[in-house]
């Protein structure tokens, strides 16, 4: 097995049980290996630290999931595996939700691995050559603990682009997908379709928060932005919201979100889906004046990486300014960011300025982020993608 030494004083984050290893803290590799080896990790005196795969297409060369000078248990990848499924038993035991995340990549010490269930179905990512050499592995696990019906794979991430990897899409056990898979969340029915949609399908990491606004939602007028399928709308309509308002650039997403209002019964609540680009509709909306008493922003991925910042700001400032003017005095305004560049005090302040500038107070009611089925070590703050904020508009 190959050893990646590390430059002197490289090594902390390591002791720290960071699992990224940037190629700027690789002094040199010692011995022979290719993309999706596992190497040893050590630091300048070749005291070894840690195992993980390697991929030198990367920029982060080096993905960690096993600390320690002791080599890799054989039986790793099959314990680490059912710790996960234990983990979402709750989840899994749960009658009103059959759809989330069952295996969350470092989170889970299993490094660009996803998996995620809808209903008897699941879908799966490998995000690494060392994943993607083990998928015919992982595929036997999950038939073996969780019997679906069917298991495709979703590769067609960015992500793989950037590890070298060529996209891919299709079946990987089973007899197939149907069209259309039914799934319920909070009790809620919902269409997806894993093969053509966002992510894996559908966004499982706002179940919680899709709860707690509904929450508010009551005799409400709700602008929901970035509409998707459904999600949020086929909640606050379970709240009792008056009347919705749908905005997304896909015609087959707004499509989507009527059949799932429609499933649910909840076709006597009038809904406005409306096709377009946000920033230019929420602009037109304020120049005719619209007001609306429960807003909610759930924009795509502005900022995947720290060098996206900067426009990735201005962005957020200029879709939450609009939002604040858009939304009533009293009422609620509900903003998330799922940008990895943009962190939860950014996003706080970014929310701060649009605020002044829009001559609002803010009140934050409640600060939101993913569900405990996309769970954060404290060693990899990383993990926490998700940033939402709840909040009064005064």
């Amino acid at each position: 097995m190959a050893t990646v030494i590390l430059k002197a004083g490289k090594e902390k984050s390591v002791l720290l049980h960071h699992p990224w290893i940037f190629s700027g803290a690789i002094r040199e590799v010692r011995g022979r290996v290719d993309p999706g080896d596992i190497v040893k990790v050590a630091d300048k005196t070749g005291n070894i630290l840690a195992s993980g795969f390697y991929n030198p297409a990367s920029p982060i060369p080096v993905r960690l999931f096993w600390w320690g000078n002791q080599p890799v248990p054989p039986s790793y990848f099959e314990t680490t595996f059912q710790n996960a499924l234990t983990e979402r038993a709750l989840l899994g035991s749960d009658p009103q939700t059959n759809a989330y995340r069952v295996v969350f990549s470092e989170s889970d010490f299993l490094p660009g691995l996803i998996v995620d269930r809808y209903a008897d179905y699941l879908v799966i990512q490998t995000l690494n050559p060392g994943m993607e050499r083990m998928k015919s592995e992982i595929v036997g696990m999950l038939l073996s603990l969780l019997h679906p019906r069917g298991i495709i794979e979703r590769n067609d991430s960015d992500i793989r682009k950037i590890e070298g990897l060529p996209v891919r899409k299709g079946l990987l056990a089973g007899k197939g997908f149907p069209e259309f898979i039914e799934i319920r969340e909070n009790g809620l029915r919902f269409l997806t379709d894993p093969n053509l949609g966002q992510k894996t399908g559908f966004y499982l990491d706002q179940r919680e928060n899709r709860a707690i606004i509904a929450r508010y939602a009551e005799g409400k007028s709700v602008l929901d932005a970035f509409s998707y399928t459904g999600g949020f709308s086929v909640h606050v309509a379970k709240g009792k919201a008056k009347r919705i308002t749908r905005i997304d650039t896909s015609q087959e997403a707004l499509d989507m979100g009527a059949r799932n209002l429609l499933l649910n019964h909840f076709d006597d609540i009038p809904d406005e889906p409306i096709r377009g680009n946000v920033f230019q509709v929420l602009r037109k909306f304020r120049d005719m004046g619209r007001q609306f008493d429960l807003s909610i922003l759930d924009p795509p991925k502005l900022a995947p990486t720290r060098a996206h910042r900067g426009r990735a700001t201005r962005g957020y400032k200029d879709i939450n300014l609009l939002a604040l003017k858009l939304t009533r005095p009293g009422g609620i305004l509900a903003t998330f960011s799922c940008s990895g560049g943009i962190d939860a005090s950014t996003f706080e302040r970014i929310l701060s300025w649009a605020a002044k500038d829009a001559g609002r107070e803010v009140q934050i009611l409640h600060r939101l982020t993913q569900g405990p089925d996309h769970p954060v070590l404290l060693s990899f703050p990383e993990a926490v993608y998700l940033k939402g904020l709840l909040c009064r508009v005064l």
